[in-house]
């Protein structure tokens, strides 16, 4: 597995307008976008830093993932995603090596990407996710 770079950082927040201020006002990082996942139940905001970005992730529901997330832990970093060249071969070799995953096959993510989540046991407590850009 080719692990490119980091490709983002998502952070559960309750509020996106009140969270970006921070990013944008503060740091002076340009929100790129927002989008909606509506099987994810998730509002997302892009906020770009060179080949990296801060994601910021709202639930739409409240019995979605981001929801439940910041029930359980409150609000912050929720994973962390790693772009790949090659998702499939990536998920492949990660099987064969015993890897627990919630995801065995690539979905849509925001922003067009290819997207896999490991599961949090395999990773220390972490929420990894394999991303691929096309």
């Amino acid at each position: 597995m080719k692990v490119k770079h980091i490709d983002h950082i998502g952070v559960a927040v309750k509020d996106l307008g009140q969270a970006s201020k921070f990013y944008t006002d503060v740091l002076g990082i340009k929100l790129q976008e927002e989008e909606v996942v509506a099987d994810q139940k998730v509002r997302v905001a892009f906020l770009p830093i060179t080949d990296s970005e801060i994601e910021l992730l709202e639930s739409t529901e409240p019995d979605g993932p981001v929801a439940k997330y910041i029930e359980k832990r409150g609000e912050g970093i929720q994973h962390i995603a790693f772009r790949v060249e090659n998702i499939e071969e990536a998920l492949e070799e990660m099987k064969a090596k015993g890897i627990r995953l919630i995801d065995e096959k690539p979905r849509l993510g925001a922003g067009g990407a290819r997207i896999a989540f490991v599961h949090p046991k395999e990773t220390n407590g972490v929420l990894i996710e394999i991303c691929q850009r096309d």
